[in-house]
């Protein structure tokens, strides 16, 4: 899939160097893109919601992830 922000040259150049990698440094790359996106997406909980303890932002971590409504209270 070709992103919209990218040049033509940059993209080939881009694919060009994903194709060179062995599947170990992709899936590395792939687990750190979404390490990060998870530590972007507490980042902005954290900053709608400044008066949120860890807890809560780790639980509405979990909730934006994998359930479409709020968690139970017990977890």
């Amino acid at each position: 899939m070709r992103v919209t922000d990218t040049t033509a040259q940059a993209h080939a150049l881009q694919f060009q160097i994903q194709q060179a990698m062995t599947e170990e440094q992709r899936l590395l790359m792939a687990l750190e893109m979404s390490l990060f996106a998870r530590e972007l997406a507490r980042a902005g909980i954290q900053q709608e919601h400044p008066e949120w303890p860890q807890d809560e932002v780790s639980r509405e971590l979990l909730r934006l992830a994998f359930f479409p409504a709020p968690l139970p209270a017990g977890l």
